[in-house]
Parts: structure tokens; C-alpha cells; sequence
């Protein structure tokens, strides 16, 4: 169920999408706000409180790529969504680097925008992975988000703790992609198609294996999920 007083800012040059999308985010019951440059965007996020922020990739005077660093610094549990080119990988991937929470296509459809909206926002403030897991000789502290091994250490995303926190828990077992798009993304529509999944789980392989060769390995089921498994 949807959070009615849920203040969301908006970030987009484009007016005519802009306006749009305040007057679906308030039809839809959230309070909402919209700028069209990217440096009062990052002014206004810093300066107040948001449930979420939706930022367009290409803005004046600011990015916002840029605009999501610089907020996820200041504010590590603030939820963000990308706006990005349709099928431009690399502005998710670079998104997601940055720090969004998930990404939305453009052109989308409003269903896909309230959905991912809700689930962020559902999302929100959830500590799924704020455990201690010791998995394959690689320590992942969930309290400050890094993995270490042998005295070498990555930084990790909060939803890619979340990701190895649910596997190691259900670690027995095949985790599909649409319990993990429930259980950790918070979607109420699994249906939905996102790649989201698929970015988080190649990047978190990178990372465990630039932290321990034989670590433990995210396997791939084909057609019915994930399974993360200790390693040799």
C-alpha cells in the first residue's frame, strides 16, 4: 500500500515530461516537487527531506549521475531512481554505480513508474542486510557494506548486501529472480520487466572476484534462478 504522504522530487528539464509526471505522482496521492536544473536538484535534496528523488540523466549545470553521488554521500539511505535512455545499458550500469536504488526507461508506462515508485518506497528504511555473513573465506559486513579477504577490501551497495544476505539465508535452495525482485526489491508486480536483477547479481561477481578467486560463486540456474554456493 502506497505511502500518501510520501514526498518525492523530481529532477527533468523536459517540461512537458516533467509536469506530466507531478501530475501522476499527486493523482496517485504523493506529495511532489519538480525542478528542471540539476544543480538547484542536488540544492534542494541536500536542504530537505525526500521519501524518493527521480532524476533524469541529462540536466543542465548538473548530471544526474553526479547529483546521485553526491546526495548518496550525504545521505546513504536516500532512495533514487535513474531515468535513462531506452535500452542504454551503460547509463544503467553507470546509475547503479552511482548509487540508484533502481532505474526506469524512458519511454515508460505509467503502471511501470507506480511500481517500481511503490517499491522503492516500500523498500525504504528496510534492514534486510544489515547482518554479518562469512561465506567462501570472505567476510560481508552488512553494517558498513564492505567484503573483505585477506586484508583486502570492496565497497558494496546496500541492495548488493541485501542480495548476498537473502542467497546466504536461502543458500540451501534455487532463489529465482522473482522472489528476489519480492524479498529484496519489495516489487508487488514481479512480472514487471526489469534487467535490475541481472546488473546487481554481474556486478557483485566482479567484486567477489576481485576479493577471492575461489569465493563464493553466484551460479546462474537457466530458467529457474540464482544459488550462491561457498566455493572449493
Amino acid at each position: 500500500m502506497k505511502n500518501i504522504k510520501a514526498r518525492i522530487l523530481v529532477v527533468e528539464d523536459d517540461q512537458a515530461l516533467l509536469k506530466g509526471l507531478l501530475d501522476v505522482l499527486v493523482f496517485n496521492g504523493y506529495n511532489a516537487a519538480g525542478v528542471a536544473d540539476g544543480a538547484e536538484g542536488l540544492s534542494r535534496a541536500l536542504a530537505e527531506q525526500y521519501d524518493l528523488m527521480i532524476l533524469d540523466v541529462m540536466l543542465p549545470s548538473l548530471d544526474g549521475f553526479s547529483i546521485c553521488r553526491s546526495v548518496r554521500k550525504s545521505k546513504p539511505t536516500q532512495a533514487i531512481i535513474i531515468m535513462t535512455a531506452k535500452g542504454s545499458e551503460e547509463d544503467i550500469v553507470t546509475g547503479f554505480k552511482a548509487g540508484a536504488d533502481d532505474y526506469i526507461s524512458k519511454p515508460f508506462s505509467l503502471r511501470e513508474l507506480i511500481v517500481r515508485i511503490e517499491a522503492i518506497l516500500r523498500r525504504a528504511g528496510k534492514t534486510l542486510g544489515d547482518e554479518q555473513v562469512q561465506c567462501g573465506g570472505i567476510h560481508f559486513d552488512g553494517a558498513n557494506l564492505q567484503a573483505t579477504c585477506e586484508g583486502q577490501t570492496v565497497e558494496l551497495t546496500r541492495r548488493e548486501m541485501d542480495i548476498i544476505s537473502y542467497l546466504y539465508r536461502y543458500r540451501e535452495r534455487i532463489v529465482s529472480k522473482k522472489e528476489l525482485l519480492r524479498e529484496v526489491w519489495s516489487y508487488a508486480d514481479t512480472d514487471i520487466e526489469t534487467r535490475t536483477v541481472d546488473i546487481h547479481i554481474l556486478k557483485l561477481r566482479k567484486k567477489i572476484a576481485a576479493l577471492a578467486e575461489h569465493g563464493p560463486l553466484i551460479q546462474t540456474i537457466r530458467g529457474e534462478g540464482y544459488r550462491l554456493e561457498e566455493g572449493p
